[in-house]
């Protein structure tokens, strides 16, 4: 078996409020920390009724401040959403005060809808920072370094740092569904995660580009990836299929622009009928996620790791909850993580 990550975006049910769902996703990791899992990444993603983790810099501060051992980091921070020396700031913070346990994972995807985009930048004009997102990702490098940046302004040099006194950095990874990040991460030299999870095509010519292009960097000399998979392991395969259910149906309505809702429990997203038309996105989405027994299960992440030449898979523990379920526990989670460590 490769080794083990898990990817966060702390769900919320229709059960749940927005506390329970962060305290269920504070017990994961203290789950995942105590079973050997090496890291913890939380994603932003933002005016999602179904999703809590709008502010990955927070999260990680509560994550790593409930676990002693394991990285935690942001799978990602969506750059186009903040200015470069506030993320720089909040890393270089986290990195301060968790020293080599923070991982800063940057992507390009705003992670929301447009009006939330413009809400969030508070209709900034200026810079788009989609094209200068290559140029962000170098200034939030530098100015989290030790000796930080200087800039021109009103005819002086000014300095410019993330924090005073670094005494260490958190590594930067790039994240993408598409080949621009993988390129941008090899001639960065930077390390790279293609979301597989989400996009669940194009993994191996974009894995490959980023591996036969990369440029080595003093920090990372050879070229650093891993994979991302939707997971759900049960005793049996049937019941792992149906704690998959809500977050199938979360999916889907996504895919085809359909109302979002706070994630239904199991017994709820079994009365919901998909249309005809729509079960082959289910079973599309079914076969590319890991979905059954222990064994099964294992045996399709090696294979996995195998064929995409990596030796770390994060985990997107995608199980629902039955009713019934403690509001501030996602037991269904914490199980799948168990089995796969097992």
């Amino acid at each position: 078996m490769p080794a083990l990550s898990v990817l966060d975006l702390v769900p919320v049910r229709t059960d749940q409020t927005t506390g329970d769902a962060i305290n269920a996703s504070l017990s994961l990791a203290r789950t995942a920390d105590g079973l050997g899992y090496r890291r913890y990444w939380l994603a932003e993603h933002h005016n999602m009724p179904a999703v809590a983790a709008t502010n990955p810099p927070l999260l990680i501060a509560m994550v790593a401040g409930a676990t002693s051992r394991i990285r935690v980091g942001s799978g990602g921070v969506m750059l186009p959403n903040h200015a470069p020396l506030v993320i720089a700031e909040q890393f270089a913070l986290l990195e301060a005060a968790y020293p080599d346990r923070i991982d800063l994972g940057i992507g390009r995807a705003p992670g929301t809808d447009q009006l939330t985009r413009y809400a969030l930048r508070q209709g900034a004009g200026g810079d788009d920072p989609v094209a200068e997102f290559p140029r962000y990702v170098d200034d939030i490098g530098v100015l989290m370094s030790e000796h930080g940046a200087a800039m021109a302004f009103n005819g002086r040099e000014h300095p410019l740092k993330a924090t005073p006194k670094a005494a260490s950095v958190a590594p930067i990874w790039l994240l993408g569904s598409s080949d621009y990040s993988a390129r941008l991460a090899a001639s960065r030299g930077l390390p790279y995660v293609f979301a597989h999870h989400f996009a669940g095509q194009g993994t191996a010519e974009a894995l490959e580009l980023y591996r036969t292009s990369y440029q080595p960097s003093e920090r990372f000399p050879e070229p650093r990836t891993f994979l991302t998979v939707n997971a759900c392991v049960a005793s049996s395969a049937e019941e792992a299929e149906r704690l998959a259910l809500p977050q199938v149906l979360q999916m889907l309505a996504i895919m085809t622009g359909a109302p979002l809702t706070p994630q239904r429990l199991v017994e709820e997203a079994e009365k919901v009928e998909v249309p005809r038309g729509q079960q082959g996105m289910v079973d599309g989405m079914l076969r590319r996620w890991v979905v059954g027994d222990a064994e099964s299960s294992r045996t399709r992440i090696a294979q996995l790791a195998a064929e995409f030449g990596v030796d770390e898979v994060m985990i997107h523990p995608v199980a629902g909850s039955f009713t019934g379920t403690p509001a501030a526990a996602t037991p269904a989670r914490e199980e799948t993580l168990r089995l796969l460590a097992a």
